[in-house]
């Protein structure tokens, strides 16, 4: 299979800027930490935060989900278009302005009087962060070489890892010693800290020829986008696609974003030029990150009741379990690139989708005396599957862009990974909602009728139930436990299945390995070509690129000027 031509690299990064790029890469990372982090912590401080005042703010369950839905809603609807605004304005202007933006949100977050204050406040965290997550990748697409693309992104995905290791963990500590809004102002003095070495050591960079604003294909995307993940999670509310609540917003949504995607391709100046999704490898790429994230935010939903309310662990305790999985993450993501060097994209990727298969299905034999250590490796194995999914992937959709677009490439990226996780929380809890309450619907003749639907809903409800009944309730947990472990079951060989087709297309259009000495030009194709040759660019023998120098010859002033300074 032929690879898709490569976009041009543009002109060498400036020897100022590359000398510091590690640094940099510090401090992208620890913006990044800092977004998935809180969220991972929130996951862990629901049930504090749904007691009664003064220990909680006393939520309800709609709540609690709106306090993390007002985030992700915000946060998906506007990535796209954060994206774009970084290529135009300046990509550090932008990541300043979205991590003050989550900082004060935090701030505003941990002192909120009621859960309606806070469900607002995580919105306008969810805005900040929509502008830090993808503006972190496209500063990393202009410091680092197209040689060092892969590597510099093996370790910024690692760093996801890090943030899913230490958030639970970190929200576990905080809540044992402190209130509940702890877990939000702890964000504050690192958003200190990171402000003040993005203003040091972060360049800013943009898109030299933005032309004009797309304004009606930026409006399509953030209309299409919120009404579709709105959709997404009312559906995984009620556990009912088919209700008009549900159905309007999806069907509206995917109307909206099918005139963006019209409009984009008749546009003079497109928003996103559609013709990237043509380029096998590239939409092959996007649809990757989609279904994995799809497949494993389902079995995260899932196996933090399994762990708990099952197995008995508290919160602390299930953060130190999926450890593992971190670990994984961590130690393998830096290194995939050596990996897809030698076996190729296409073989390294597949055989991370089947790796996240085998984890997801091994959650189909688990019960609640399945011991640990087969649990520790399972996770173990997931993570390692994702630290060879996740860099080849995005290097994959990253170099098919030109650098003065990484802007939008990052978003793109973020906003099939968002929607997919959407989807699989709302679509995979729904498999288990359904599977649960057929699961425990026949022993719940002695529940009182007025408790009776409140029972039914989930192995939390039902334990509640359980509890407030007495010694008349024990009977019910014996088969909530059963009712669960079959509905996980259920649950996770679908999520296996979304891994296994994620496995086949991957398989199907991702490019295999290029031989030694044949480097064609498209995404992935790193060392053989030089730093910043364009296709067809080959390098002389001493290692300079006379291709490249030539497209600098006809670049505008200012790009030319950077370049007089650029290495050599």
């Amino acid at each position: 299979m032929s690879q898709p031509s490569s976009a041009p690299a543009g002109p060498r990064v400036p020897e100022a800027v590359h000398r510091r790029r590690w640094a940099v890469l510090g401090v992208l990372m620890l913006s990044l930490l800092i977004v998935v982090l809180d969220n991972s912590i929130l996951n862990v401080a629901v049930k504090t935060i749904a007691a009664p005042a003064p220990t909680g703010l006393g939520a309800t369950q709609s709540e609690l989900e709106w306090a993390i839905n007002s985030y992700t809603l915000v946060f998906a609807g506007l990535l796209f278009t954060s994206g774009l605004l970084g290529d135009r304005l300046g990509r550090k202007k932008v990541l300043l302005f979205g991590i003050t933006v989550f900082g004060i949100g935090s701030a505003l977050a941990a002192l909120s009087g009621s859960p309606g204050e806070l469900i607002a406040f995580r919105a306008v965290m969810g805005l900040g962060a929509a502008f830090v997550m993808p503006a972190t990748l496209a500063v990393l697409m202009n410091v680092f070489e197209r040689d060092e693309q892969p590597k510099a992104i093996g370790i910024w995905a690692g760093s996801v890892g890090l943030a899913i290791a230490i958030g639970p963990i970190t929200g576990g500590i905080l809540l044992e010693h402190f209130w509940w809004g702890s877990i939000f102002l702890i964000n504050v003095p690192v958003v200190l800290l990171a402000l003040a070495l993005m203003m040091w050591l972060v360049p800013d960079s943009r898109d030299p020829r933005p032309g004009r604003v797309d304004v009606p294909g930026v409006l399509l995307s953030v209309v299409g986008l919120v009404l579709l993940v709105y959709g997404i999670i009312r559906g995984g509310e009620l556990a009912d696609a088919t209700d008009l609540t549900v159905l309007a917003p999806v069907l509206g949504g995917l109307a909206v974003l099918t005139l963006f995607v019209l409009h984009e391709r008749r546009s003079d100046h497109p928003a996103i030029d559609m013709t990237y999704f043509k380029r096998p490898a590239f939409s092959a790429a996007v649809a990757a990150i989609a279904l994995v994230f799809f497949a494993l935010m389902g079995v995260t939903f899932f196996s933090a009741f399994y762990l708990q309310s099952v197995r008995g662990y508290s919160a602390l305790q299930s953060g130190l379990l999926i450890l593992p999985l971190a670990v994984a993450q961590m130690t393998f993501a830096p290194r995939a690139r050596l990996v897809v060097e030698r076996f190729g994209a296409k073989a390294v990727c597949t055989g991370g989708m089947v790796l996240v298969a085998v984890g997801l299905t091994a959650f189909a034999f688990f019960d609640a005396s399945t011991p640990l250590w087969v649990l520790e490796v399972v996770f173990f194995l997931q993570g390692a599957g994702m630290a060879h999914i996740m860099p080849p992937v995005t290097v994959a959709i990253m170099q098919a862009l030109p650098r003065e677009k990484a802007g939008s490439g990052s978003a793109i990226n973020n906003t099939f990974r968002q929607v997919g996780g959407a989807l699989g929380v709302a679509v995979l809890g729904s498999v288990l909602s359904s599977a649960y309450r057929g699961g425990i619907e026949g022993h719940l003749e002695g529940v009182p009728a007025a408790l009776r639907g409140t029972a039914g809903e989930s192995i939390e409800a039902t334990l509640a139930v359980a509890e407030k009944l007495g010694p008349a309730g024990r009977d019910l947990v014996a088969p909530a436990y059963d009712a669960f472990l079959g509905a996980m079951h259920v649950t996770a060989l679908a999520s296996a299945a979304i891994a296994v087709a994620g496995a086949v297309v991957v398989a199907l259009f991702l490019p295999g390995r290029t031989p030694a000495g044949h480097a064609e030009p498209g995404p992935g194709a790193g060392p053989a070509a030089a730093p910043g040759a364009g296709p067809g660019a080959v390098p002389e023998p001493d290692g300079t690129d006379r291709a490249g120098d030539a497209r600098r010859a006809s670049v505008p002033a200012p790009a030319a000027e950077a370049g007089e300074s650029a290495r050599q």
